[in-house]
């Protein structure tokens, strides 16, 4: 049995989370060291996020999901792509709509997606769910028995949310689109 310290501990989270590709919970920590407190496995975690979030660093510990993830800061994004010579894959604007009325009417069928956007959404489903942003969560107890649709961890990790409890509430919404579009004049909005 080893005998834990914050200072012996750190670096095996930081380790075990560097080499995952998916996000670390708390409980594949406890698997991992498991003669070690919880207690301190949570005190090594936000060692490690202050650490992180130090300005100058390329990288940092983030909450995606139910675990913690190292990811690049998304002020370097420029340079990364450059280095990686690619493009970004972006949703359309279908698919954002799709996946918007997804995430916060979760789970919902089709027809419903379709009632809410006016338009037929089965490839845009398609395209979501080959990209693991959503997942078929079932069927609707109604004749037919339509799939049923949801958010997947996939989803979480790439929007940086903890759960779909994250997700901005209408008034955030509004607010944001409203600084977004009104133009700014003598600090006060022009209409």
């Amino acid at each position: 049995m080893t005998t834990w310290s914050l200072s012996s501990i750190k670096p095996v989270i930081e380790a075990i989370i560097f080499a995952s590709p998916a996000p670390v919970s708390i409980s594949v920590l406890r698997q991992a060291v498991a003669d070690a407190p919880l207690e301190l496995l949570k005190q090594a975690i936000s060692s490690l996020e202050a650490d992180y979030s130090m300005e100058g660093r390329g990288i940092e510990l983030v909450r995606a999901g139910k675990g913690f993830r190292f990811q690049t800061r998304p002020c370097y994004r420029k340079w990364i792509l450059r280095s990686a010579k690619r493009s970004c894959q972006r949703l359309s604007r279908a698919g954002l709509e799709t996946l918007s009325v997804i995430a916060y009417r979760q789970p919902v069928t089709r027809a419903e997606i379709e009632r809410i956007r006016g338009v037929d959404s089965s490839g845009t489903i398609r395209h979501l769910l080959s990209r693991n942003l959503v997942r078929i969560a079932g069927r609707k107890d109604v004749p037919g028995r339509p799939l049923l649709y949801a958010t997947t961890s996939h989803f979480l990790e790439v929007f940086q949310l903890g759960s779909i409890k994250d997700l901005p509430g209408v008034n955030e919404i509004e607010t944001g689109l409203e600084e977004r579009q009104a133009p700014l004049f003598g600090g006060k909005a022009v209409s």
